[in-house]
């Protein structure tokens, strides 16, 4: 079933707070990269006990200007959710997405917190950091998704499910879990390339291989493996979805997928002959929430109800049905 497509500013507002949103991400990698999670201390939401700290040293306010921007990302957040229910009748997949998004940017901001508030921040080479690193890039991801999902459906597109897909739905939903893992995986590489900076690609290689390095150091190595494995999966995937589902949004989606994988792998390869300067790896934060996008995208074409090799009399209809947001 297809709904009407939203009005013509919506549309344009929710692409305006994905890309804002994705903005904030990045900034928040550079505050890690800059070890400046500290600038505040370890108060929430006030600032080393301030509203507005009055002697700010460079690193509060690097981390003080990532709580305004989120800040701001959260009102954002809130809009998009009121004009999303209030524009779009009952069972219209954008209410759900709307809902969603703004969900995920509340626990956003909650497991911002929850670093600041446990000291997880700056030169913490604990464990437990390394957790919520990958708790945090799990809701990143999953907060872009829900905002790639209301732009997706807002153009009018049919709902989506996953009952009744067969292969096509197992191979998305191994693309969407694999995904998470790799992306927890180049979390936890970046705070190892933060907290344990090499001064050579010789010396980087000596330390991952090392059995008295860090277990941050030693993990680092999975990464790079991770994503050449990630990588064949995502190509069968893209490929054998758009020979199961053969629209043309499929097949598009397909296409930007391994062109954006491909870029990412690149980057990944540049990123690590560089010894990861800052710089690249915010681009290396980009092209992974691009990856991310395109697999939503992926999803929401190939599990759409309309799509050409999918009988709707399977299954019933999951998207936005049971909860009739």
């Amino acid at each position: 079933m297809t709904f009407p497509a939203s009005s013509r500013r919506f549309r344009i507002f929710s692409s305006l707070v994905l890309a804002y949103t994705l903005g904030v991400i990045l900034w928040g990698a550079f505050v890690r990269a800059t070890g400046s999670g500290a600038g505040c201390g370890a108060h929430w939401p006030v600032c080393n006990g301030e509203v507005v700290p009055r002697a700010p040293t460079l690193a509060t306010v690097i981390e003080y200007t990532h709580r305004l921007t989120s800040g701001l990302a959260t009102v954002l957040a809130v809009a998009l959710c009121v004009w999303g229910l209030r524009a779009h009748a009952k069972g219209h997949p954008v209410r759900r997405a709307a809902v969603m998004s703004l969900v995920f940017m509340l626990t956003e901001g909650l497991v911002g917190a929850g670093l600041v508030l446990l000291e997880y921040v700056a030169d913490n080479k604990s464990m437990g950091r390394a957790v919520w690193m990958g708790i945090h890039l799990i809701n990143t991801f999953l907060l872009v998704g829900a905002q790639t999902l209301v732009v997706w459906w807002s153009a009018g597109r049919a709902r989506a499910t996953w009952r009744g897909q067969g292969w096509t739905g197992v191979l998305l939903a191994a693309s969407v879990v694999g995904l998470l893992v790799l992306g927890v995986s180049g979390a936890v590489a970046a705070l190892g390339d933060t907290l344990f900076p090499a001064s050579s690609l010789a010396e980087g290689i000596r330390q991952d291989m090392s059995d008295t390095a860090h277990v941050l150091v030693r993990r680092r190595v999975l990464h790079p493996l991770l994503a050449v494995g990630m990588g064949a999966l995502l190509v069968l995937a893209s490929r054998v979805v758009a020979r199961m589902r053969p629209s043309a949004e499929v097949r598009r989606a397909s296409m930007l997928l391994v062109i954006v994988y491909a870029a990412q792998l690149c980057a990944g390869m540049v990123n690590l002959v560089l010894l990861a300067p800052v710089w690249m790896q915010l681009v290396h934060l980009l092209l992974a929430d691009l990856v991310w996008m395109g697999v939503v995208r992926l999803c929401a074409s190939g599990l759409a109800v309309d799509a050409p090799g999918y009988d709707a009399k399977q299954a019933p209809v999951l998207s936005g049905v049971a909860s009739q947001a």
